[in-house]
């Protein structure tokens, strides 16, 4: 019987789900921290607008929701890699193909946690357009969702390769 070393858990037996769950961790977790961050500072925003003009929430709440998007983004990648890995019973994954499903959900990691928080930013400054100029807050929305095309790219990145790795 071989002796059960860390090396052996974890790169002879377990190493490939490891990495693929480290990855589908890291697309949830980054990109829903962006989204927490985003939300939170566009939300700062439009609170504020809310204590003098309650009857804008509807508009504010456009501009809330947007970086909430990028969360739901690594959110996607995760479900669809647990279906690729077997995590719902299966077999584990070999070392080397967990290794390609943690760099493939790395775009949206990484794409989905800075551009949320950019979202944010670009989405409070929105509602200030809403709180001056009420019928030009689509033109903060259009703002803010420039922004988003490249957590959107981020997203497709990771999309084919979690599909098309082998």
């Amino acid at each position: 019987m071989e002796n059960m070393t860390w090396i052996n858990f974890f790169l002879k037996n377990n190493g490939g789900m490891i990495f693929a769950l480290l990855g589908a961790a890291l697309a949830v977790g980054l990109a829903g921290i962006g989204s927490a961050k985003g939300i939170g500072t566009v939300g700062e925003a439009a609170s504020g607008l809310m204590t003098e003009e309650p009857e804008k929430f509807g508009k504010t709440f456009i501009l809330v929701a947007l970086p909430g998007t990028q969360g739901l983004y690594g959110f996607v990648i995760a479900l669809l890699l647990f279906t690729k890995i077997g995590i719902f019973g299966g077999n584990a994954p070999a070392l080397d193909l967990g290794l390609k499903y943690f760099m493939a959900c790395l775009p949206v990691a990484l794409a989905g946690w800075k551009s949320a928080i950019a979202q944010g930013k670009v989405a409070a400054s929105g509602v200030q357009i809403l709180a001056k100029r009420p019928n030009d807050v689509m033109k903060g929305v259009i703002y803010a969702v420039m922004v988003e095309t490249y957590a959107v790219l981020g997203f497709v990145a990771s999309l084919f390769m979690v599909l098309f790795v082998k």
